[in-house]
């Protein structure tokens, strides 16, 4: 199906259908909502061996949280979890795809390596795996719009029950 213009994505909050919280209406633009870096960031541990990559791994073995105050530095390079500040809920027959914006992709900075997908009926806060593919170091400031959300209806309805269904840190 088709991908949601701001009158739409207006009507479907008002209806309840999506939920942003917080949530204000600059936040909406032609085709997509900016949603807000967090005060957390996930990094990697210094690690020597191999970390082996099947179902049973679990990225918080190999990282830590840390809350941010200010800035938090991104060497080139180098990938780090954030988290948005914003709560999303879409209904169970909407989907959303996380994307960059293109100020920042212009400085080198991704905010999802492939997992942008988000499904149908989740209702949760949303990590960001960014990457400073620059060659310069890179402050991120947690309040900074960071990302936005590109929602599209579905041919049916579903509703996510998989392992981060409740996340709210990266």
């Amino acid at each position: 199906m088709g991908i949601l213009t701001r009158d739409e994505i207006l009507k479907e909050i008002k209806s309840g259908n999506i939920e942003v919280e917080p949530f204000s209406q600059e936040q909406v633009g032609p085709a997509s909502i900016d949603l807000y870096l967090g005060d957390e960031i996930r990094v990697f541990k210094k690690f020597r061996g191999i970390y082996h990559v099947n179902e049973e791994s679990d990225y918080e073995k190999i990282t830590k949280l840390i809350k941010v105050k200010n800035y938090f530095v991104i060497l080139a390079g180098n990938v780090v979890h954030g988290i948005t500040r914003d709560r999303i809920k879409l209904g169970e027959n909407l989907c959303a795809w996380l994307d960059g914006r293109s100020r920042f992709a212009r400085l080198g900075l991704m905010v999802h390596v492939t997992a942008g997908l988000i499904q149908p009926g989740i209702n949760n806060k949303q990590v960001l795996e960014i990457t400073n593919m620059g060659p310069i170091p890179l402050a991120v400031y947690p309040g900074t719009k960071i990302c936005q959300l590109v929602i599209q209806e579905t041919i049916g309805k579903a509703k996510y029950h998989g392992r981060f269904k409740n996340q709210v840190h990266p």
